[in-house]
């Protein structure tokens, strides 16, 4: 495709600057993606020296516009835009563009450098960020803004590409997008036909124009990605589809992948690697682009400059918020400090009001409906609270009194996502980082395996994001291996910042929600019962104590023994501790709620709840590998682990849990034997018990 003869030679003098940025920064780094940046050029000129609402001064302005790089493996692109704009982004970084603690890594990271909005690089996920972006930018808009008072108007613009829509997350979030009718996403289509393994026609000939307007899209076709004025005219038609409020739309821009280049232009060479000494003089030749390496010429800067333009821009939605606090102050304080993440000032002594209430209720419910219980509490003191579940409304009892439910023309709290796992954790970010609410979002756990890369993502972007995950073990019964989760629960404790609660009973339960809502540098996920769990019975040390992660629940004087467990299994700890007690010997009872917050926890705390030179029995009816560790810090007197070490079956809970050894016996039985094996004195001596080694692992297979 030829650079277009009628376009300002300004913009094709803008377009080749962000080519070469790209270009020269790859080849300094000798690693990088040139080619979707020298493909989307144009794109980007028309895009933010025209169009895009932002300050470079304060990247989190609340009504800026956000921009998201779905197609993240062109991070220069993005990189250059922010720099020639204004941001606090210097060139000597783009110079040292993938270096270790430069703030231009491989691919953007939200929090790393000003002015990203959205970590990206896992294909598909950006595009369902910014559905979870336009989404609460909806929704608050219709929960605050009054007539003549438009506190709440800006647009979500994405730039994606094959990859992004061969993932099958892009059709979770666009057919999503398209119910909810999201006018304010605009999405620009990178149509190069080209992937890491080539030309995409032999494995993606999808008519994508068709699968959008499908899912209710407006769609604008054929429009040539090198000719700026041409992608103007297209966003001036999604300008006017957002104001008529049709739905989103998607700008379908056909490129050139590396454009430019001589010898690459179109090829999959260019996708991922430095174009080479010979190959750039050859592409500075052709596009006229006599300028050394990272040399931008000051009409470009000039161009791109964003300072004035975005301070103006600023100032007038600082005049509406002034306007709209003097016509609603309680309305504007509350916009406020929703946007700044924070929480009432009332809400610590709040939730430790809630918590004691539900200690005194001592009620015997299933931990799922002790969340839905404890989300109704909090919904009501927290209007922020936004969430729903992926079609298990009323197996993972989200829903609340008076929630109302999220639809295109009624905007409510509770959001009905569909069979979406995936689409709905990863617009769960989005929600979160566009700030205003305090997102959640609930499946059966066995399918978080479907939303992990995202629940990852929550956590390598330290959002506050809560999963709300049930029928967490073997007791959910019939349904069989396929809904039974049995290495989940320790494979998410392994993500580095993902908090993972599986409280006991409905106190751990209320104390899970409180945590995780005040939480601001993580996600949280909750793995909850079926079935019933019954009361356990706390002082209001404990109580506050279960905000440790980990904390005895019930002790003895000098214990031979130490029960550590986790949901249901406390239940199954607390029945042998009052068994071998009725024998003569004492037990303490550790419930662990928490494994990740326990260890975040002092040594002195560590040591007083896991005494040295006691033997550990750990209780959890899931793969039981990791718990070793904890045995193993007590330096050597040794443990057990009740654990699954294979699939469940299919059959009534109680059969369940009595054939895989969850049963007040069956654990009776393993710490007698424990305590034989460490020569504790009790009455597995007095039984006969054969001496075991120092630990064994349970083998519970079929």
């Amino acid at each position: 495709m030829n650079m277009r003869l009628t376009q300002a030679p300004i913009d094709t003098l803008c377009a080749n600057a962000l080519r070469f940025l790209a270009i020269d920064a790859v080849e300094a780094a000798k690693s990088g993606h040139p080619g979707m940046p020298m493909g989307m050029a144009e794109i980007a000129v028309a895009l933010w020296t025209r169009h895009l609402k932002h300050d470079p001064a304060d990247p989190a302005w609340a009504d800026r516009d956000r921009f998201v790089l779905s197609n993240g493996h062109g991070s220069m692109l993005l990189y250059a835009l922010l720099h020639l704009s204004g941001y606090e982004l210097p060139l000597d970084e783009l110079k040292r563009f993938r270096q270790l603690d430069s703030r231009t890594p491989g691919h953007p990271e939200v929090g790393h450098t000003p002015g990203v909005e959205t970590t990206t690089g896992p294909l598909g996920q950006g595009l369902t960020n910014a559905v979870g972006m336009a989404l609460a930018e909806k929704l608050l808009a219709a929960e605050f803004n009054r007539p003549g008072h438009p506190l709440v108007d800006h647009r979500t613009w994405v730039f994606l590409g094959d990859g992004c829509l061969m993932e099958g997350i892009s059709h979770e979030a666009a057919s999503f997008a398209g119910v909810q009718r999201l006018s304010k996403l605009i999405c620009f289509w990178d149509d190069n036909g080209i992937s890491i393994d080539g030309d995409v026609s032999g494995w993606f000939a999808d008519d994508t124009p068709a699968r959008f307007r499908a899912y209710g899209w407006n769609v604008v076709e054929a429009v040539d990605g090198h000719d700026v004025a041409a992608v103007d005219r297209a966003i001036q038609m999604a300008l006017g589809n957002a104001e008529a409020d049709t739905g989103p739309t998607l700008i379908c821009c056909r490129t050139d992948i590396g454009h430019g280049s001589p010898g690459r232009a179109g090829t999959a060479d260019v996708h991922g690697a430095p174009l080479g000494a010979g190959e750039i003089t050859a592409t500075r030749g052709a596009l006229d682009w006599p300028h050394l390496p990272f040399e931008i010429p000051g009409e470009v800067r000039a161009a791109f400059d964003a300072r004035a333009r975005g301070a103006a821009q600023h100032d007038e939605w600082r005049a509406r918020l002034d306007a709209y606090t003097q016509a609603f102050p309680e309305e504007a304080e509350e916009f406020c400090r929703r946007m700044a993440g924070a929480l009432p000032v009332s809400f610590p002594v709040l939730s430790n009001a809630i918590l004691r209430g539900v200690d005194k209720e001592a009620a015997e419910l299933a931990t799922r409906k002790a969340s839905q219980q404890a989300i109704g509490r909090l919904a009501r003191a927290l209007p922020e609270l936004l969430g729903g579940s992926a079609d298990l409304t009323h197996s993972n009892l989200t829903d609340w009194p008076g929630c109302g439910a999220v639809r295109a023309d009624a905007p409510g709290r509770h959001i009905n996502w569909g069979v979406r796992e995936f689409g709905m954790a990863a617009a769960l970010n989005g929600i979160a980082l566009h700030g205003g609410f305090i997102p959640f979002g609930a499946t059966f756990l066995v399918f978080s395996d479907y939303a992990r890369n995202a629940i990852r993502m929550s956590a390598l972007m330290k959002q506050r994001v809560v999963y709300v995950m049930t029928h967490d073990s073997i007791g959910l019964g019939e349904d069989g291996p396929t809904h039974q989760p049995v290495e989940h629960i320790p494979s998410l404790r392994l993500i580095p910042g993902l908090d993972v609660w599986r409280p006991c009973d409905a106190v751990e339960t209320q104390a899970a929600w409180n945590a995780a809502v005040a939480r601001r540098d993580g996600p949280t996920l909750l793995a909850l019962s079926r079935q019933n769990l019954p009361h356990q019975a706390r002082d209001e040390v404990q109580i506050q104590a279960i905000l440790r992660g980990g904390y005895v629940l019930a002790d003895a004087d000098a214990p031979a023994l130490v029960i550590i467990a986790t949901g249901s299994e406390v239940a199954l700890a607390m029945a042998a501790r009052a068994a071998l007690a009725a024998e003569g010997v004492g037990v303490r009872v550790v419930s662990m709620p928490c494994t990740t917050l326990f260890d975040r926890q002092t040594d002195e705390w560590r040591r007083s709840v896991l005494p040295a030179g006691v033997p550990r029995l750990v209780i959890e009816a899931a793969r039981g590998d990791a718990w070793w560790r904890t045995i193993a810090s007590d330096g050597g007197r040794g443990g057990d682990v009740i654990g699954m070490e294979c699939f469940g079956e299919s059959a009534p809970a109680g059969a369940l849990l009595a054939r895989f050894g969850f049963t007040p016996a069956a654990v009776l039985e393993r710490a007698r034997a424990l305590l034989a094996a460490t020569n504790q004195p009790g009455p597995a001596a007095m039984h006969g018990t054969a001496p075991l080694p120092e630990t064994r692992k349970i083998s519970n297979g079929s």
